[in-house]
């Protein structure tokens, strides 16, 4: 074999072997997994996911693909995220609150699976709950609907608090939903609600010196992946707010008429 020859065959090994594994890869079923919050907040969630696949036999990067798009707590940056995973023509997207609405928008023929905080069919994800219909299927663990047995319970563990704050993200899907059925529970239990809107860090001041001036007794922070990647942030600023002294202990025992 002529030297020139032999390096146009090896050359031309080298460009095939990529694109075989590319076209293998290409085989695959891909699963696009769109996120509201960050990697390290769904870790847990995104492992059980993997083992959920092993389970039925679909093992990441072995006979399944998963392309994970992160919007870090950043709503708006969700459409663009789905968007691209429409281009990618992935076999179907799994998504979670804040991200199923955005899905189900960018496509009506790549199947949908969502989990998510809120009723699935006041959401407008589903048209019923046992014809759900259209590309989307998935979960509901009520966590809005539970809402108010949470400030239920605080009114039980302070009830000498009669204002109280709740912190809502108005650009999360539920937060209308939230917000209505707090007020609601609010006004049933003889309490003054406050809502308060944080969509970004920035936001933190504005709504804990707001705290300060309503002298809230209690914040109760709403159903949203945003707040539990800032969870160490409110925290820290909770601990730091001049909150008004709580009431002497004996008073807090009372039983409430």
């Amino acid at each position: 074999m002529k030297r020139r020859e032999f390096i146009t065959l090896l050359g031309g090994s080298a460009v095939a072997w990529p694109l075989a594994a590319r076209a293998q890869q290409a085989a695959m079923p891909v699963i696009g997994f769109l996120n509201g919050g960050s990697s390290w907040e769904y870790a847990q969630m995104a492992d059980a996911f993997r083992k959920g696949l092993g389970e039925i036999g679909y093992i990441e990067g072995r006979n399944v693909w998963i392309e994970y798009r992160w919007a870090e707590g950043r709503y708006e940056r969700l459409p663009a995220l789905a968007a691209d995973l429409v281009r990618r023509q992935v076999s179907v997207i799994a998504a979670n609150t804040p991200a199923s609405p955005i899905a189900k928008a960018a496509t009506t023929s790549i199947p949908i699976v969502f989990l998510t905080s809120a009723d699935p069919v006041a959401a407008g994800l589903v048209a019923s709950l046992n014809r759900p219909g259209g590309n989307l299927t998935g979960v509901a663990v009520l966590n809005v609907e539970v809402g108010p047995k949470r400030l239920e319970l605080l009114h039980e563990a302070v009830p000498a608090a009669s204002v109280v704050a709740l912190l809502i993200n108005p650009t999360h899907p539920t937060a209308e939903a939230q917000s209505r059925d707090m007020q609601a529970a609010a006004r049933s239990l003889g309490l003054q609600l406050h809502a308060l809107h944080a969509s970004t860090e920035r936001d933190f001041d504005t709504v804990f010196a707001r705290l300060v001036q309503l002298r809230a007794g209690a914040l109760i922070i709403g159903a949203d992946a945003f707040f539990i990647n800032q969870s160490e942030q409110l925290a820290a600023r909770r601990c730091a707010t001049p909150y008004p002294p709580l009431p002497p202990i004996e008073s807090l025992s009372r039983p409430v008429a």
